[in-house]
């Protein structure tokens, strides 16, 4: 069994919201389909504090900010496959998002993502089903989803602040916890919330005696993640 698969078997057939754990850790990702607006922020902030990452960019993200890719694979991250075209899976053929999953893995290649391509996968809005995760897993790839997402990528006109960003993250935090954030704003916004809360939510973890982790670590060895209810 080629290095790594064990571990990545351990995580198919699974919605992988956390990792099972009784160790104080998380991870932290971000998801990116708009724009890179944050990222300088948000990189910078990690490679501050030696923090890893994963990062879900979409392949039509990859096709318009290569270089974003480059740098993300640059600073250390790993790079996730988020669809190409972040569509709502369940609407789609088996067919059809199969192609999504490949032509995003593409894009990630061809933008150069390299040897910080990960065998994992997010549903576009969160959205999975058995037979979606069969799919997915057919095609080499674990879902990976999250615990909570701290609603950054609403913005103001959402309803969403800093400080509340910062408090999703940290009410939510437990053994195992994936905490999701966002890379960029949607047309017309300026304001990144995320990438302005990151300090705070890192501060926050290590405050409460947590560690992150990288989660390409899972693919070491076998592990044991929760089926948790959405």
């Amino acid at each position: 069994m080629a290095a790594g698969e064990e571990g990545l078997r351990a995580l198919f057939g699974s919605e992988n919201r956390r990792v099972r754990t009784q160790d104080r850790i998380a991870a932290v990702t971000f998801n990116a389909a708009w724009n890179d607006a944050g990222l300088d922020h948000t990189l910078g902030e990690l490679t501050r504090r030696r923090t890893p990452a994963t990062f879900f960019p979409t392949g039509d993200f990859a096709d318009r900010h290569p270089a974003a890719i480059r740098r993300i694979a640059a600073a250390g991250h790993g790079l996730g496959n988020h669809s190409y075209s972040h569509p709502r899976f369940r609407d789609l053929t088996a067919a059809a998002r199969q192609r999504e999953v490949r032509s995003a893995d593409q894009a990630l290649r061809a933008a150069g993502a390299g040897r910080a391509l990960t065998p994992f996968f997010r549903f576009p809005y969160g959205e999975t089903g058995p037979d979606e995760i069969r799919e997915v897993n057919a095609l080499g790839f674990a879902d990976i989803e999250f615990t909570t997402d701290t609603n950054g990528w609403m913005g103001t006109e959402g309803g969403m602040t800093v400080d509340r960003a910062v408090r999703r993250a940290l009410d939510a935090l437990r053994p195992g916890a994936i905490l999701q954030m966002h890379v960029g704003a949607s047309e017309g916004r300026a304001d990144v919330i995320d990438a302005q809360a990151l300090p705070r939510i890192l501060d926050g973890v290590a405050s409460r005696g947590y560690r992150v982790i990288d989660l390409r670590s899972l693919l070491a060895s076998p592990a044991h993640p929760a089926r948790s209810p959405r």
